[in-house]
């Protein structure tokens, strides 16, 4: 869980900055866009062998 504290002086803007800043670190925004929408099994497992499989190895 992302918490953000206040800091001395600091806007609710750039709490939010901060925020989503955070967000986007952690993965969480491309997380929910994935999960968004259905997803197939195998959609799921050729995206997971795409990202485990080398880039060098295509043909």
């Amino acid at each position: 869980m992302i918490k953000v504290k206040a800091r001395s002086g600091e806007s609710i803007q750039q709490m939010m900055k901060r925020f989503k800043k955070m967000c986007e670190k952690e993965g969480l925004i491309k997380d929910i866009k994935r999960q968004s929408y259905y997803e197939k099994p195998s959609e799921k497992r050729r995206r997971r062998m795409r990202k485990t499989r080398p880039q060098g190895d295509r043909y």
